[in-house]
């Protein structure tokens, strides 16, 4: 993409009304607008990494065997009474009626809409284990929005539910999930601690919560150091496997990690000195076990095989996409801006022309370009003429992890400047090795 044809309305004055780094970055840097408050319009640059993220939730829900579909924004206020949800889930529900006077709400979340889709559907044990889920927009009416995509009224999330017969499977299910959601966090460059946690209003009483250690965070948590040296990534898991899910959930509920919800100090004296740490987290997901709650006000059964009937076990499963962004910028910027990492990064690198107009510099700069987009990469030209350093500005600001810098002196020796921004070190190399070395970074991750 050229810069001179994207849109891109970078801010050059600092929002007053942009509280924490992600919420003033993802304003500068043209991401998102304001519609109003604690919901907003999703910009050119935004709307790119929220699929990216999106992408990579699917594909790995995809490897664990989970099925997509999609649930409508607007649900009917019976299903909420017959499962007992509707007046006490509080104020932060939407309610409304249309017009012949039936109730609507605008989904918070959907566990009485997917159960209701599994009673209509399923009635046999054979049709188990069963796991659903979505990525779709929901809606709580905090009372302070503010946080900007941290903690908005609106907001895209992918929630998924399972269907087991016994609760051994279902619990299964849970440390599938544990398992899924850290090697999608990975992806994303994120280090995510998983902890147990309060089940609030949805019900149950097996949660764990997934938090992103930043200075920001909501919640304070301790921990063990060793719990953040785990890597899911490296592991080939066969999700099907109880015993290695088991395990993979054993190895880190053996190291100490809780929310200031949840925190045993007692607990906590008993790791190693060296290894106590405490922070701040961003909650990025959570995960539930809530056993036949929802199924037997619901009627959700199936024949078990035995000559009878069985309410179902089940739990569900959140990733707070959109609130993702917001972690990712939280954890990983400087005071120039943002730092994509690779895995996320809306372009995968940035071309600046330091001399526009220039027949050398220009053909320089589309060589690159279209070498770039040959090997199916996408990088981002800024063809602008505009000052060097209102170049280099713009590049810091939306964080791209790579930049060529293509300029007349450095062409005369037959080179380009290679440029990482987390660590700002820079390389100089002929543009065809520029080009190889920016492949091979990208190659592996999709």
């Amino acid at each position: 993409m050229r810069l001179s044809r994207y849109f891109l309305p970078v801010l050059k004055e600092t929002p007053r009304e942009a509280q924490i780094v992600s919420h003033r970055y993802m304003l500068q840097a043209g991401m998102i607008k304001q519609a109003s408050a604690g919901i907003y319009s999703w910009l050119p640059l935004g709307f790119k990494v929220l699929r990216k993220l999106e992408n990579i939730v699917h594909e790995e829900q995809a490897k664990a065997g989970h099925i997509a579909m999609l649930m409508p924004t607007l649900q009917s206020a019976d299903l909420w009474r017959e499962s007992g949800r509707y007046d006490g889930y509080g104020e932060e529900m939407l309610r409304m009626q249309d017009r012949h006077g039936r109730d609507m709400l605008f989904s918070p979340t959907a566990e009485e809409m997917f159960t209701d889709v599994f009673r209509a559907n399923v009635g046999s044990y054979k049709d188990l284990p069963l796991t659903l889920y979505q990525i779709q927009w929901k809606f709580r009416d905090e009372v302070r929005p503010r946080f900007g995509v941290m903690r908005g009224r609106e907001f895209l999330m992918k929630d998924g539910y399972n269907f087991d017969l016994t609760k051994e499977d279902a619990l299964h299910a849970y440390n599938r999930h544990l398992v899924t959601y850290l090697r999608t966090y990975e992806r994303m460059g994120l280090q995510a601690i998983p902890m147990r946690a309060d089940s609030g209003p949805i019900g149950g009483d097996y949660t764990h919560e997934f938090l992103v250690l930043a200075e920001t965070g909501e919640s304070e948590v301790f921990y063990d150091s060793a719990v953040t040296d785990i890597r899911m990534g490296e592991r080939d898991v066969d999700f099907d496997n109880h015993d290695q899910c088991q395990a993979i959930m054993d190895e880190f509920t053996s190291l100490y990690a809780r929310t200031d919800e949840t925190h045993d100090a007692d607990l906590f004296a008993k790791v190693p000195a060296d290894r106590q740490r405490t922070a701040r987290g961003i909650e990025v997901g959570q995960i539930f076990y809530f056993g036949t709650l929802y199924s037997e006000k619901l009627g959700a059964v199936v024949d078990d095989g035995k000559g009878g009937k069985a309410a179902v076990h089940m739990g569900s499963h959140g990733i707070g996409v959109s609130r993702l962004l917001g972690a990712i910028i939280e954890a990983s910027h400087d005071d120039k801006g943002i730092i994509w990492p690779e895995g996320v990064t809306p372009f995968h690198c940035g071309i600046v022309n330091l001399k526009q107009g220039d027949n050398e510099a220009d053909a320089a700069c589309q060589s690159l370009y279209d070498s770039l987009t040959a090997l199916g990469l996408e990088p981002l030209y800024d063809d602008r003429d505009e000052r060097a350093g209102a170049k280099f500005g713009t590049m810091d600001m939306i964080g791209l992890p790579w930049r060529v810098t293509v300029g007349p002196r450095g062409l005369k020796n037959g080179v380009v400047e290679l440029t990482s921004r987390r660590t700002g070190d820079n390389e100089e190399l002929p543009p065809e090795q520029a080009v190889a070395r920016i492949a091979d970074i990208y190659r592996g991750i999709s």
